[in-house]
C-alpha cells in the first residue's frame, strides 16, 4: 500500500471522539484504545473501508475480523444468540470477550469482514474511549489490532504510529491499555470452544458455563480460520525467539518473568522483566510493549523465560508460541 496519508493524532476527549465518528462515517480508518490492545476501526457495513483496512495492515482477506458494538441489543441485531452466548455476554460484556455466532438474517456486517463465513465475531468493549466512539458513530465497527499484520500488537498510540503512520487517517491517543493482550474468543457452537485464549481466563468462562471448553479443530487455522489470532505465526517481533530458556547465549536479549537468576544473564544484550514479582496480570499488560522494546535492542534473538501456563499465562504463552513460530 502506498504510504501517502497524513495521519492525525488526537488526545482522547470529546473532540477526538467526534472526529473519529466522522472519519468512520466517511469511510476512513481510525485507531483507538480498547481495554485489550489498540484497534484499527472501520465501518463494519462499508466494504470499501474494510478493503482499505486489510490493505493498511497487509492482512490476508481470509482472516476474519472482530466486530465491535455498543451493547447486547446491537449484538442481537447482528447475530443469532443461543443460551451459551447469552450467559457469557451477561457475565463478561462489556469486556475482553469475543463471541463467534451465526449471522442474523439481517446482519448489517459486510461479507468481507467475516471472510465469507456464515458466522460473525462480536465484542462489546469496556474501554470508555472505544464506547464513546461506538456511541457517536452509531453502528458496528470492525477493529483488529492497529498494527501491521503479523507484527507485535500495539498497546500505546506510539506503537500504532510506528506501524501505521501514513496508512490510516486518525489515531486517538487514550494512553496505555489495561489488559494488554487481545480478547478471549469463544465459538458458541453445540459445544462451546476456546478459539483463542485472551484477557478472560479459561477457568472464569468454564465457571459460568458449568463445563469445560472444547478445543478448535487444529486444521481450521491452517485452512480457513474461524476467528482472529488463529494463524500459526502472529504477534511476532523481527528478532527470532527462543522460548522457555534455562540459560542465555551471549548477546541474546532476555524477556524475563519473576527472578532472573538463570545462567548467562550477565551477557544479555538487554533484559526486560514482564513481572518481577511473577504476577500474570502485570505480565500480560506488559507483554507486547516488552517485545517491542527488546526488538530495538539490536539482538538477533529474544530468549524468553518460562511463564506458568495457567490463568492469563495460557494467553501469554499462546502469544509467545505464535510469535516464535516460523514466519510464512
Amino acid at each position: 500500500m502506498t504510504v501517502d496519508l497524513t495521519t492525525q493524532i488526537r488526545p482522547a476527549g470529546e473532540t477526538a471522539t467526534a472526529a473519529a465518528a466522522r472519519t468512520l462515517r466517511d469511510g476512513g480508518l481510525v485507531a483507538f484504545p480498547t481495554e485489550t490492545v489498540y484497534g484499527l476501526g472501520a465501518d463494519a457495513a462499508n466494504a470499501e473501508a474494510i478493503t482499505r483496512l486489510y490493505q493498511a495492515k497487509g492482512r490476508p482477506a481470509f482472516n476474519p475480523l472482530i466486530v465491535h458494538v455498543g451493547d447486547l441489543a446491537a449484538a442481537k441485531r447482528t447475530a443469532r444468540f443461543n443460551a451459551t452466548a447469552l450467559a457469557l455476554a451477561d457475565a463478561f460484556w462489556p469486556g475482553p470477550l469475543t463471541l463467534v455466532l451465526p449471522k442474523g438474517t439481517r446482519c448489517p456486517v459486510a461479507d468481507l469482514a467475516t471472510a465469507g463465513l456464515d458466522t460473525v465475531a462480536l465484542r462489546v468493549p469496556a474501554h470508555p474511549v472505544a464506547r464513546a466512539i461506538l456511541r457517536d458513530f452509531g453502528g458496528a465497527v470492525v477493529a483488529p489490532s492497529a498494527n501491521l499484520s503479523g507484527h507485535v500488537s500495539p498497546t500505546t498510540a506510539a506503537h500504532v504510529q510506528s506501524d501505521l503512520a501514513g496508512r490510516i487517517d486518525l489515531i486517538v491517543d487514550g494512553g496505555p491499555v489495561e489488559v494488554g493482550i487481545e480478547s478471549t474468543i469463544i465459538g458458541c457452537f453445540d459445544r462451546p470452544a476456546l478459539l483463542r485464549p485472551g484477557g478472560i481466563p479459561r477457568a472464569d468462562i468454564e465457571r459460568v458455563l458449568g463445563h469445560t471448553l472444547a478445543s478448535p479443530d487444529p486444521g481450521a487455522a491452517a485452512g480457513r480460520p474461524l476467528a482472529s489470532g488463529m494463524l500459526d505465526s502472529h504477534y511476532a517481533p523481527r528478532a527470532r525467539m527462543r522460548l522457555n530458556v534455562a540459560n542465555l547465549t551471549r548477546g541474546e536479549a532476555l524477556l524475563a518473568f519473576g527472578r532472573t537468576d538463570l545462567s548467562g544473564v550477565d551477557t544479555a544484550a538487554a533484559v526486560i522483566n514482564l513481572s518481577e514479582c511473577g504476577d500474570l496480570k502485570e505480565a500480560a499488560a506488559n507483554l507486547f510493549g516488552c517485545l517491542r522494546a527488546l526488538d530495538t535492542s539490536g539482538a538477533r534473538t529474544i530468549a524468553v523465560m518460562p511463564v506458568p501456563d495457567e490463568g492469563l499465562g495460557e494467553a501469554i504463552n499462546d502469544r509467545l508460541r505464535r510469535a516464535a513460530a516460523p514466519k510464512g
